[in-house]
């Protein structure tokens, strides 16, 4: 759904960078491991966060349904 605020396994701080991240793949053609560089993104277990996470919010907000006493 939406990238996790912290690596699972150990425990840095990643979801400030997600916005750079794909600022950097779309507007300027990196490759996703130079901009992982460039993000400082080191660790093993933190590059798996970005490169296996698949943005789907997206796709799945049609299907939320409203709640209740929230304005339309």
């Amino acid at each position: 759904m939406i990238i996790p605020i912290r690596c699972f396994t150990c425990g840095r701080p990643i979801a400030h960078l997600w916005e750079k991240y794909m600022e950097l793949i779309e507007e300027e053609g990196m490759e996703p491991g130079e901009a992982l560089d460039e993000l400082g993104v080191d660790r093993y277990c933190c590059r798996r966060m970005f490169l296996s996470h698949v943005d789907l919010l997206e796709e799945s907000l049609p299907y939320t349904p409203p709640r209740l006493g929230m304005p339309r």
